[in-house]
């Protein structure tokens, strides 16, 4: 951390002493608090955070509630810019790129799950190397790159196959090929890269905003997972209906244009709050590494016997410690207790000797980290089924719609790709209700103060979206049963003036139930991992939950050629889903499928959110005893 200049900033000590916070009353024991006078200002020193140039972050002046704003936009008009793409770039893939159905919907999930799993890998370069807020400005410019490409491809003749009537029902069509495809990919994959940065280092840059020390801050941090969720649903209402009609009615180049100029807006947006914001140091070491390892230490020591008594594991004494800011983890014996075998302290006769090989010995609170990440792997893999039951929203539900009555009043017809606002609208109103009304109430009869855990939490959603799952495959099984009764099954549908005589707002429900799904499930997870991440992993553990989602998009990809490979031989069509026409499909069968399969999640997740234990508090100095080893 840099020095701070003292023409500009006077520094006054006050008294020195651990603060402590009760979890049981939410009261701080203010001591060992720094101050610092700015412009005749007394303001408190926040511990590991920075402001954008290096110096120490004050509160008052940094973070807190009025400086997330700048962040909280960043995120709302990002994914104004990009959701805009992710819940019509099915219908550009099919009508202006000419790529068949199934194609088109393993392309769109492939490119939305590479989005996401690309997300880990960016923050653990944000936590080691440049920093959350870095990783931000660097993303955003990599996807506005990205998104004047599509821009331009759009709007370019030469870039894009000619216009064909008909399609899929045409076999003249010509399908995107060649150099356009690449630069079709091209685009794509940059929005993806860019993207996945945002969605990796913003959450936790927000959270970043707020003390988890401080009994107000530490309620404002909860909220603050709530606020990411409304500025998301915020933006996303203005995408799926004012972009979207863009792009359909007045062309993909000035849909796609609107979404760059999102993009560019919210670049300029997130650097003017910079003087602003609280930074976490970055760490400059892998904390990867060092749950490495912990599991190469504890397989080396595997034939040691592990102490009684856990205080004589090895841990490093806080007055020898590298860093004031190292962080230190109570022992717990549940869960992998194995694990311990790591600190498992190596005999030596010098008590001055060099530090310990960490490949053989590590210290506890290193070894606690490494149980932590390792128990959250089951509540990660819990959260896959319900990224790929979303794919299906983005993918085979915009295909249903697009065979609908679409028609609003006599003059306007509605963007197929608009139903997400549904979803959207309720979680406009639902955040608010959720943070203002239920927390509250929910806190004074449990006494937690986020209201319910977070597991709890993300149980209703796992269980929303199972409901959502079988709503969906009830109205398809109505649409296909217009469709017969009309004699319409191979109808070419044309929004407006060609559909089946059923209002697409039967789709409604689907929609909106699994929007609410998505508050209660993804803001869950987003909370437990950040909280329960070791310090240096906080980018990373954010990143979770888009890996989750990245691998529940794959997996669709994975579970549609499955069922068609599966149902080849026994259905007309040639599998559930293989039909050009959506009306000679199953998609009826493949949501309950789907439904059935998340049954199943719930009750894994049930097994694994009773079984996970809650990492264990900070180490207190006071409380470190003196028989535990030191170096």
């Amino acid at each position: 951390m840099s020095k701070v200049s003292e023409a500009k900033i006077k520094t006054d000590s006050i008294s020195m002493n651990q603060s402590k916070v009760s979890e049981a009353n939410g009261r701080v024991d203010h001591s060992m608090v720094e101050t610092q006078v700015v412009g005749g200002n007394r303001y408190e020193v926040i511990e590991g955070k920075v402001d954008w140039r290096g110096r120490p972050a004050l509160r008052g002046r940094h973070g807190g509630v009025g400086n997330s704003f700048f962040i909280l936009a960043n995120f709302g008009l990002e994914n104004m810019a990009s959701l805009s793409l992710a819940v019509n770039l099915i219908l550009y893939f099919m009508g202006v790129m000419h790529i068949p159905l199934s194609d088109a919907s393993n392309l769109l999930t492939n490119y939305m799950g590479t989005s996401y799993m690309v997300a880990v890998l960016i923050s653990v370069f944000a936590d080691i190397f440049i920093g959350r807020y870095m990783t931000v400005i660097i993303s955003s410019l990599i996807e506005l790159v990205g998104m004047l490409l599509l821009m331009l491809q759009a709007h370019s003749d030469r870039l894009h196959p000619p216009y064909c009537k008909g399609f899929p029902f045409n076999p003249a069509c010509e399908r995107v090929h060649g150099s356009n495809e690449v630069h079709l990919y091209l685009a794509l994959y940059l929005i993806a890269i860019g993207s996945a940065g945002i969605k990796a280092a913003l959450p936790a840059h927000c959270a970043d905003q707020f003390d988890d020390k401080h009994p107000v801050e530490r309620l404002q941090m909860s909220s603050c997972f709530n606020w990411l969720m409304l500025s998301l649903c915020t933006g996303g209402a203005i995408s799926v209906t004012v972009f979207v009609w863009v792009q359909d009615n007045k062309g993909w180049d000035k849909g796609f244009a609107a979404a760059t100029g999102a993009m560019g807006l919210a670049i300029v947006v997130f650097v003017a709050g910079l003087p602003r914001y609280r930074i976490a140091t970055v760490q400059g070491s892998s904390a990867l590494t060092e749950i490495f390892q912990v599991y190469v230490a504890a397989f080396r020591n595997r034939s040691l016997q592990l102490p009684e008594d856990p205080e004589e594991l090895y841990e490093i004494s806080r007055s020898k410690a590298a860093s004031p800011d190292t962080e230190f983890v109570a022992h717990r014996d549940r869960p992998f207790r194995f694990l311990d075998r790591a600190a498992i302290v190596q005999a030596t006769e010098d008590a001055d000797a060099a530090p310990p090989n960490p490949w053989r010995q590590c210290r506890v609170t290193q070894v606690e980290h490494a149980k932590t990440v390792l128990a959250m792997v089951p509540i990660f893999c819990s959260a896959i089924i319900m990224g790929t039951c979303l794919a299906q929203l983005q993918t085979f539900s915009i295909a249903q719609g697009s065979t609908m009555d679409t028609r609003l009043g006599k003059n306007f017809v509605m963007p197929v790709a608009s139903m997400p606002i549904i979803a959207l609208v309720i979680l406009i109103f639902a955040v608010p209700i959720y943070e203002r009304l239920f927390v509250p109430f929910a806190r004074r009869v449990t006494g937690i103060p986020t209201g319910i855990t977070y597991f709890q939490r993300v149980g209703v959603g796992l269980v929303l979206s199972i409901v959502s799952m079988a709503i969906a495959a009830g109205v398809e099984v109505r649409r296909k049963k217009v469709a017969v009764e009309h004699g319409m099954v191979d109808m070419i549908p044309i929004p407006g003036k060609v559909y089946l005589p059923m209002s697409c707002f039967w789709l409604a429900p689907q929609f909106a139930v699994f929007g609410v799904a998505d508050m209660f499930t993804y803001v869950g997870l987003m909370e437990f991992f950040y909280s329960q991440a070791p310090r240096a992993l906080k980018s990373m553990s954010s990143s979770f939950l888009w890996c989750s989602l990245s691998f529940g998009y794959f997996m669709s990809t994975i579970i549609v050629q499955a069922v068609n490979a599966a149902t080849k031989r026994i259905t007309a069509s040639g599998g559930w889903l293989a039909s050009k026409n959506i009306n000679r499909n199953h998609l009826d069968l493949f949501f309950w499928l789907l439904a059935v399969l998340s049954t199943l999640n719930f009750f894994n997740y049930l097994f694994w959110a009773r079984w996970y234990r809650y990492k264990p508090a900070v180490v207190a100095p006071e409380d470190e005893e003196e028989q535990q080893q030191v170096v």
